[in-house]
């Protein structure tokens, strides 16, 4: 798949806001039929565009009240320690996101729990005893302003 015309934006963008739309109610709303849309939704998912579709989970509702940003510093930066590191981040379910950052510190987590508690006993007994961590800072949330996976595709059309 090369470039992304106006319906493939278009398709991107309403499975963004609703991923349960039927083909058919999909195809309605960017202007096609429902086969030509259902080829262009394979050919979006089969070109990596779409990676996947899921539940979005209320954190809260579910017990998990509290979210923390955690700096961790790593002792070196060497392949094979950030690769260990990396493997154990993985296997951690607390741990929601993970990214490599630049400035202070060599990755950004966040990760949820149900309470403080609950995340002080995780961070002393996890956080901390990871492979090759040097230091953690931690930060939490006091509130969510904005919170969506959905990503801009202005730029695209």
């Amino acid at each position: 798949m090369g470039t992304l015309d106006k319906f493939d934006i278009a398709i991107l963008q309403h499975l963004q806001t609703d991923a349960r739309l039927t083909n058919a109610e999909l195809a309605s709303r960017v202007g096609l039929s429902a086969a030509p849309c259902w080829r262009r939704v394979r050919s979006l998912e089969e070109s990596g565009y779409i990676t996947g579709y899921r539940a979005e989970i209320n954190r809260h509702k579910i017990g998990l009240g509290v979210l923390a940003f955690v700096r961790l510093d790593a002792d070196r930066n060497s392949g094979d320690a950030t690769r260990q590191l990396e493997e154990a981040i993985k296997k951690l379910p607390e741990i929601v996101s993970c990214h490599y950052i630049s400035g202070t510190g060599t990755f950004e987590l966040q990760v949820v729990a149900k309470d403080l508690e609950s995340f002080s006993k995780f961070a002393l007994k996890n956080l901390i005893n990871l492979p090759n961590v040097k230091d953690i800072h931690t930060s939490f949330s006091l509130g969510e302003v904005k919170a969506s996976s959905a990503l801009p595709l202005g730029h695209l059309g």
